[in-house]
């Protein structure tokens, strides 16, 4: 059983100090099930490679079964080989400092997201390929898998349910450990030992800040926990807390600080207007707007007949209620062309194919910067509309308003706010690996100093 990770990160051998073994040697840890060797391939300052491999003593496992009947099959099976629970003991046991984020050496740089590739040999998926794309895609990882043939000797046998899966993404070497310790065992759909209450608190544990918001998130919760349906009621109930009206509340309190600031320029009102006209002129029929919040866009595109279909998402279940309760008012045949949908953008999403165009407003900045790769992904890469309309705050403007302190943000939630060089610098980055064009306006009173108090990025699809 072996799992490889390597980075591009220059120092590459930092990656040393992120998982508390040095790469100069071999490090080897006793384990229940046998030994775990931790050693480095290759470590460079352009590449580095770290190893974790896996020596299952089986024999030893099985003799270890007081009162059981010693079949073969006990000592004779796929446990050696394949990625399993094992895998996920491992990782908490050996590179448990590197699963916390935490670096004594490097604290810094374990709150950064690295360009990482993780190489996983053996990987049990008996639902085949779609499976493991539902699982990682929307993490925001690139994922190739290759099916291993049952036998090479015999390739009429036909495939295994044996893949050997390689994950790229700039993501935080915890993010991606955690991931890995949840998802190994889900996709083995089996543990090696009991599984009791205190896997449910492992599993909320790694999976906080990803699992609630996974488009399977139920298969994950059941699979993890072995199908014990009042363990899986426990760890659905509390997954779903974060997602109660009190997280709602406090962003809607935060939405009226940022009006407050912004009201004296209406500029709410006039981004929205500007982004209607530049939907309208890409002559887009079928529109997204993602991160509708209380639809005020929605109403105002739903006005225009050119837009036959118009579909609004949001993570936020209240803000999808209210947007409901308004758009009930409206005659029945514009309600026909209005669609809701609850789910996050920085997960891939089938219902978003087809679109002529999208926009996202005042979006992004709310995203943790780590997650904008998976965003990036979701939307220029698998939604992939023909326009793409966004908006964020210049942060330069921020010292025009009196009533916002030096350095403070504009709302409590936004985890960044982009100078205009930063917003055109992301934009043309993204726009290349996409193949798309960009131009840039801007939004509400231009100062010839700062610049305007809001931007936009209008992206075509070349």
């Amino acid at each position: 059983m072996l799992l490889t990770i390597t980075t591009t990160h220059v120092p590459a051998t930092d990656l040393g100090y992120l998982l508390h073994k040095n790469p100069a040697r071999l490090q080897s840890f006793s384990a229940s099930f046998g030994r775990v060797h931790v050693f480095y391939p290759e470590a460079s300052e352009q590449r580095c490679t770290a190893a974790l491999l896996l020596d299952v003593d089986t024999v030893g496992l099985v003799r270890g079964r007081r009162g059981e009947n010693r079949a073969l099959e006990q000592y004779v099976n796929d446990r050696p080989y394949v990625a399993s629970s094992f895998l996920s003991v491992a990782l908490a046991q050996v590179l448990r400092e590197a699963m916390s984020g935490r670096s004594k050496e490097r604290p810094e740089l374990a709150l950064e997201a690295l360009p990482l590739r993780a190489r996983l040999t053996m990987v049990p998926c008996r639902s085949g390929e779609a499976f493991l794309r539902r699982l990682f895609e929307p993490l925001g990882y690139e994922l190739t898998a290759q099916n291993e043939l049952l036998d090479e000797t015999f390739p009429q046998w036909g495939p295994s349910p044996y893949f050997t899966i390689e994950l790229k993404a700039t993501v935080r070497l915890s993010d991606l450990l955690s991931h890995l310790y949840v998802l190994i065992p889900v996709l083995d759909d089996e543990k090696h030992y009991w599984v009791g209450d205190d896997e449910v608190d492992k599993l909320l544990r790694h999976g906080a800040g990803w699992l609630p918001a996974h488009p399977e998130r139920e298969v994950i919760v059941s699979r993890y926990l072995r199908r014990q349906r009042h363990l899986m009621r426990a760890a659905v109930e509390q997954l779903t807390r974060d997602e109660a009206p009190d997280a709602d509340e406090v962003e809607a309190a935060h939405d009226a600080e940022e009006a407050a600031v912004e009201k004296p320029l209406s500029l709410h009102e006039q981004r929205l207007a500007t982004v209607q006209n530049v939907l309208k002129a890409s002559g887009a029929r079928r529109v997204l707007d993602l991160g509708c919040g209380e639809g005020r866009l929605l109403r105002m595109l739903i006005k225009d007949k050119q837009f036959e279909e118009i579909v609004g998402m949001d993570v936020s279940h209240r803000c999808l209620q209210i947007a409901n309760e308004r758009l009930q008012r409206l005659p029945p045949m514009q309600q026909a062309r209005v669609k809701l949908l609850q789910g996050a953008l920085t997960y891939r999403d089938e219902r978003l194919r087809g679109f002529d165009a999208a926009a996202i407003v005042e979006v992004i900045e709310h995203l943790d910067p780590a997650r904008l790769a998976a965003f990036s992904r979701a939307v220029f890469e698998f939604a992939r509309p023909a326009t793409i309309v966004i908006t964020t705050p210049n942060a330069e403007y921020n010292v025009q308003w009196e009533s916002l302190p030096a350095g403070k943000m504009r709302h409590k939630d936004h985890r960044f706010e982009w100078t205009r060089a930063e917003f055109e610098a992301w934009s043309k980055e993204v726009a290349a690996r996409f193949g798309y064009a960009v131009n840039f306006a801007p939004i509400g009173p231009e100062d010839e100093e700062v610049g305007a108090p809001s931007q936009m990025g209008i992206f075509t699809n070349n």
